[in-house]
């Protein structure tokens, strides 16, 4: 397969599997915007393993592999050819796509979270070390604003999920504040918008906030069309946070979905 080929199909996965991704990424110089696209297809290949319906052993063994092929030469897959070549035009940490495949066997080996430093580290793994990934094609040297950044999207995406996460067996709202909220699993279970429910909701938010706005000071070292790309990530979950808060914090009856009007006007006010 050619390069060409390669991402072009690594950009059709990005927009068929994360069209808010695919949003942020449209502003961008064809270079980068195919890096960034050969990075997602990476990391929806290792969500996928990890969300998937195989035992447990067989996933461990799929995911050891991703660490093998991150340093073995690529083969004639798409999203392998695409990401050596993008890691030959930019400096692309290898530690953090390896970081990544990590946060993929924490998801294996845990699915509860006894305080918010245990999820902290999660979240580090699954969405900081993208964020790290990145910053490589930006062209920016700010990894620990990088990693909050996408520690804070990450945040709001354990409020989003909550019902899917509780279906898949997991639950990352940290344990020692769901009981210090007079929350339980059941409530969980059963959808209950209490207002236990929407106090815990509320602590979750505000600090998903507060790491937003640490991270977003990475903008100021990135060009324009690179700050632009960041800007609407941050706008869209800042929307969707926002969207959860109006819903009196009610993530049971299906995830918060953004309109395209909406969408466009949050790309056009990153870009302009």
């Amino acid at each position: 397969m050619k390069v060409e080929q390669a991402y072009a199909e690594v950009e059709r996965i990005t927009r068929e599997r994360a069209r808010n991704f695919a949003f942020g990424i449209m502003v961008l110089p064809k270079p980068k915007r195919r890096a960034i696209a050969a990075i997602y297809a990476f990391a929806r290949e290792v969500d996928d393993i990890a969300d998937g319906e195989a035992p447990p052993e067989e996933k461990l063994v799929r995911l050891e592999e991703l660490h093998r092929r991150l340093d073995a030469p690529p083969d004639d897959e798409a999203m392998w050819i695409a990401l050596a070549d993008a890691r030959g035009r930019f400096p692309i940490s290898a530690q953090a796509l390896h970081d990544f495949v990590d946060g993929g066997l924490i998801d294996l080996e845990r699915q509860r979270y006894e305080s918010f430093d245990a999820l902290r580290d999660y979240c580090a793994h699954v969405a900081g070390a993208v964020g790290i990934a990145c910053i490589g094609v930006y062209g920016a040297d700010r990894p620990q604003q990088a990693e909050t950044l996408g520690i804070a999207l990450q945040l709001i995406n354990v409020m989003r999920d909550v019902r899917e996460d509780w279906e898949l067996g997991r639950v990352y709202l940290p344990q020692d504040e769901l009981a210090a909220h007079g929350v339980t699993e059941h409530d969980i279970a059963a959808g209950r918008v209490t207002p236990a429910w929407q106090s815990l909701m509320a602590y979750q938010g505000a600090r998903a906030r507060t790491y937003l706005e640490d991270g977003l000071g990475l903008l100021r070292s990135l060009d324009r069309r690179s700050a632009a790309c960041v800007g609407t990530f941050a706008g869209l979950y800042r929307a969707t946070l926002e969207r959860i808060e109006s819903s009196g914090y009610d993530v049971f009856d299906g995830k918060p979905q953004l309109s395209l009007p909406k969408k466009l006007r949050i790309v056009a006010g990153s870009f302009f």
